[in-house]
C-alpha cells in the first residue's frame, strides 16, 4: 500500500480558526490522515498523508472554509506512512517570521510559474534569494542563488535589511526573486521586502516542490536534494525519497557521507551538532534510543 502526500497553505482571513480547530481535527481524525496542520487568523498551513481517497476528502473539508477555495497541494507517494500521528495546531503565525504588520493577504510579491522561473533567474538583473533555513540550503538550491545562511526564518528579515543597505551602497536596485520549499516562508518574505519599500519582487508560485514536480530534470537549474518536513527528509528531482537521513538529537538532514563519520550515532549526535550537545543531552538521547528500539523488539 502507498500513501499520497500533500503539503499546502493558503493565506486567507480566518477570524474564527480557534472555532474551527475541533471541527477539522475531528474530520481528518475520522478519514485516518496523519501529519500537521497549523491553524492562524492570517491561514493554513501543512502536511498531510493517507490514502488518495482519503487526502482528497481531506482537501475538500479545507477548500469549504471561507476564502480557502483556491487552496492547492503538492502531491507526493510514499511506500509507509511518513508521519506518527495527527496534529491540529493553533498558531500566531502559519510561518514564523515575528513581523508586526507582514500581511501576505494584502501586500505580496509578483507569483512566477515554475516554467518561466529559469528565464527569471538567468536574468543579470536579478538576484536569487534563498529564504530557507542553513541546513536546507546545505543540501540542495538553485544554481547562483544567495544564502543568508539563516537558522530559522525569523532571522530573515534583519538579515535581508543588511542584504540591502549593501546593495544601496553599491548603487544597484535589481530584481530580487525568492523561493521557498512549498511557497509559504517565500510569499510571506515578499511580502516584507514589499513593505521595505522594494517594487521588483518575485517569487516561484508553488516552491521548489512544484519546480520539481514542473520542470524537466534536464531543462532544471535546481541542483541536489530538497529538504521536506517529513520522515522522507529529502527528495530527489523527481520528488522520490533521497539519500538523508534525520539526525533526531538536532533535527538537520544527515547525507550518505555524514551517517559513516565517526561522530554520527544514530539518535544520538552527527557532524553538524556534535559539538552543540552536553554530555546530560547525550545520555538522555542514548537513553530514549534505547527505549525505541526495547518498543521495536516487543512489537515484532
Amino acid at each position: 500500500m502507498s500513501f499520497r502526500v500533500a503539503a499546502f497553505y493558503k493565506f486567507f482571513r480566518f477570524p474564527d480558526y480557534r472555532e474551527r480547530q475541533p471541527e477539522l481535527a475531528a474530520a481528518f481524525c475520522g478519514l485516518g490522515v496523519k501529519g500537521s496542520v497549523l491553524l492562524a487568523e492570517e491561514g493554513v498551513n501543512g502536511t498531510l498523508a493517507g490514502t488518495p481517497e482519503a487526502i482528497d476528502a481531506a482537501l475538500a473539508r479545507l477548500r469549504a472554509l471561507p476564502g480557502a477555495e483556491t487552496l492547492e497541494a503538492k502531491f507526493a507517494e510514499a511506500e509507509k506512512m511518513p508521519f506518527r500521528r495527527l496534529k491540529v495546531r493553533l498558531k500566531r503565525e502559519i510561518v514564523t517570521m515575528g513581523v508586526p504588520g507582514t500581511d501576505p493577504n494584502t501586500l505580496v510579491g509578483s507569483y512566477v510559474k515554475p516554467e518561466d522561473w529559469n528565464a527569471l533567474i538567468t536574468d543579470p538583473d536579478t538576484v536569487l534569494i534563498d529564504t530557507r533555513n542553513d541546513y536546507e540550503v546545505a543540501i540542495g538550491t538553485f544554481e547562483g542563488a544567495i544564502d543568508p545562511q539563516t537558522d530559522r526564518f525569523r532571522d530573515f528579515p534583519a538579515w535581508f535589511r543588511e542584504f540591502r543597505a549593501r546593495l544601496e551602497s553599491e548603487g544597484r536596485k535589481p530584481k530580487i526573486a525568492m523561493f521557498c520549499t512549498g511557497g509559504i516562508r517565500c510569499e510571506k518574505a515578499t511580502s516584507f521586502v514589499k513593505a521595505e519599500g522594494i517594487e521588483d519582487v518575485f517569487h516561484l508560485e508553488g516552491g521548489i516542490l512544484k519546480y520539481l514536480e514542473t520542470v524537466p530534470e534536464q531543462e532544471s537549474l535546481w541542483r541536489g536534494e530538497c529538504f521536506v518536513f517529513d520522515e522522507r527528509v529529502s527528495v530527489r528531482h523527481d520528488l522520490s525519497p533521497g539519500t538523508h537521513s534525520l539526525c533526531h538529537a538536532c533535527g538537520r538532514p544527515v547525507s550518505a557521507e555524514g551517517r559513516q563519520h565517526k561522530d554520527y550515532v544514530e539518535g544520538i549526535s552527527c557532524p553538524a551538532c556534535i559539538s552543540e550537545m552536553t554530555d546530560g543531552q547525550r545520555a538522555r538521547f542514548a537513553e530514549r534510543q534505547r527505549q525505541m528500539a526495547l518498543a521495536r523488539t516487543r512489537a515484532s
